[in-house]
């Protein structure tokens, strides 16, 4: 995919108004939008072309101008960190706000859902993302542990209420999501059932 992650445009020719939020500045308004769209088209080019999508695909689903992805976007690897970056982020913010809305048990299983679907969402790019790994390691180490912490939002909570056996922890839960979800040939309608199974096992006894 080398021919895919190279841009011939250089960094210095990228207007800083319009630069993304890779370069670290802030985005005008027009161009927030833009990035937006761009990362919204990639979540659907990704779901429907894995990780062969093309960076052409991406900006014809987003409206825009191949020039005006690669401004956002230098690389290809930049979409996928992106991608990352903001679906972490609403898993995080999912466990803060279904904490303010839901009851511990009702919060705790959907955010368990919220995951399920994160992780499956990831193996549409998976070759990719771990090239964003191997290129930041301090991503995955991040990312984990952002998790992690909203995963213990909800969990503790859970536990605390006395709606999950006190046996257990979220470490315990992490590790038998993490294998359950990282499974290449797991269907979807799979992952509902062992889903199921895994909600069952945390109640406590009677």
């Amino acid at each position: 995919m080398t021919d895919q992650l190279s841009v011939t445009t250089s960094a210095e020719k990228v207007p800083s108004d319009v630069a993304g939020s890779s370069s670290g500045r802030p985005l005008r308004a027009d161009a927030k939008r833009n990035y937006e769209r761009l990362l919204a088209a990639a979540r659907v080019v990704f779901a429907e072309h894995g990780g062969g999508a093309s960076m052409e695909a991406i900006a014809k689903q987003a409206g825009v101008g191949v020039g005006t992805l690669y401004r956002h976007f230098p690389k290809r690897i930049d979409v996928v960190e992106a991608v990352y970056h903001e679906d972490v982020d609403e898993l995080v913010a999912a466990a803060e706000r279904f904490v303010a809305e839901l009851e511990p048990w009702p919060a705790l299983v959907a955010w368990l859902e919220a995951f399920v679907r994160y992780a499956r969402s990831k193996r549409t790019f998976l070759s990719e993302l771990h090239e964003a790994f191997e290129k930041n390691p301090e991503l995955r180490i991040t990312a984990r542990e952002r998790i992690e912490g909203a995963l213990s939002v909800v969990f503790d909570r859970a536990r605390a209420a006395g709606e999950v056996r006190s046996d257990l922890d979220g470490i315990d839960l992490m590790q038998l999501l993490g294998s359950m979800c990282m499974s290449a040939t797991l269907t979807s309608e799979q992952s509902a059932r062992l889903l199921l199974v895994i909600e069952d096992g945390l109640r406590p006894p009677e």
